[in-house]
């Protein structure tokens, strides 16, 4: 992209305020009492924030199994395209086991309940779900997060992990590409 200007984009969550409520969650989740954790982010969205709240949960004592399950609705658009593809699957058997899913955005609910209703057909004994953000958006499907970062206004957020077209992942905050 030589001799293009860079879009403007306006911080929504400041890396700041991300990491103040990651140290909260940590904290609400260690107040679950999960036994025996194995912990299975949703890629490749989630991966920065899994990783910061995988750190805040060891530093709040948690010593949690990792996992990842690949999955993708939106392939290189900015809307969901209704149906979701396992990419990787999991390595982990999750039987008898307390999963913590964590997804970095709820908005249809699609994604996040596939990974759910998947989990929980392979015998997880109990499954809690983490977002990092939650729109305000009519759900495709019936599902509410166990823990939730932040509410996000209804734009199309990149950063964080989060993209648009595989750039933007690289920001340490969440913000929203401005029109130019």
């Amino acid at each position: 992209m030589h001799g293009t200007a860079k879009p403007a984009i306006e911080v929504l969550f400041s890396s700041e305020t991300i990491a103040q409520r990651i140290h909260e969650m940590a904290g609400a989740i260690m107040a679950a009492g999960l036994v025996r954790p194995l912990v299975v982010p949703i890629l490749t969205g989630s991966f920065v924030f899994s990783a910061d709240l995988l750190r805040a949960l060891q530093a709040a004592g948690m010593e949690p199994e990792v996992d990842f399950l690949t999955l993708s609705s939106y392939r290189r658009g900015t809307k969901s395209s209704g149906s979701v593809t396992i990419l990787r699957d999991m390595d982990l058997d999750v039987s008898d086991r307390d999963v913590l899913l964590i997804d970095d955005i709820l908005d249809t609910g699609r994604t996040l309940a596939f990974a759910k209703d998947l989990i929980a057909a392979r015998g997880a004994r109990r499954l809690l779900t983490c977002v990092l953000l939650s729109k305000p958006v009519k759900r495709s499907v019936s599902i509410e997060p166990d823990f939730i970062a932040f509410e996000c206004p209804p734009v199309f957020v990149v950063g964080y992990g989060m993209d648009l077209a595989n750039r933007y992942r690289e920001l340490p905050y969440v913000g929203r590409v401005m029109a130019g």
